[in-house]
């Protein structure tokens, strides 16, 4: 049994590995960035520190993150903090990964962040890699 926390992304349940969050936050304004990808909102203080903050529908080819999303996972990719948009987070629980079904078609992201299935009484969650959120085809904004 692993640890996962519930969170919602553009209106679907997914199970995010806890090892992958470092925390959860309300974000306050967020900065654009001139010509960045559009996955990226923009950056954000938080805690003296700055962050990438992740338009995560954008990220999965999906409608963007509203503008008035606030909730965030906080995840550290190749030593960078990441702020990754969901609508709704609900709360850890424990769960057997399952493997992803050679049956199961994923359209849009999902396919490519998708790392396996949990079942939470009887409702299937895909489990969220965070890391394939994060645009890798752009060095980190923030160091």
């Amino acid at each position: 049994m692993e640890l996962f926390l519930i969170a919602h992304i553009a209106g679907r349940g997914v199970a995010i590995p806890a090892e992958q969050v470092g925390s959860v936050v309300d974000i306050g304004d967020v900065v654009a960035v001139p010509q960045a990808e559009a996955a990226i909102r923009g950056l954000t203080a938080l805690r003296s520190r700055v962050v990438t903050v992740i338009d995560t529908g954008t990220a999965l080819g999906l409608a963007p993150t509203p503008e008035t999303a606030r909730r965030a996972v906080i995840t550290q990719v190749d030593g960078h903090d990441y702020a990754i948009l969901v609508d709704s987070l609900e709360d850890v629980a424990p769960f057997e990964r399952l493997p992803l079904s050679s049956g199961l078609a994923l359209n849009h992201g999902w396919a490519a962040a998708a790392s396996g299935l949990v079942d939470r009484d009887g409702e299937p969650m895909l489990v969220l890699d965070l890391t394939a959120v994060v645009p890798s085809s752009l060095p980190a904004l923030v160091a």
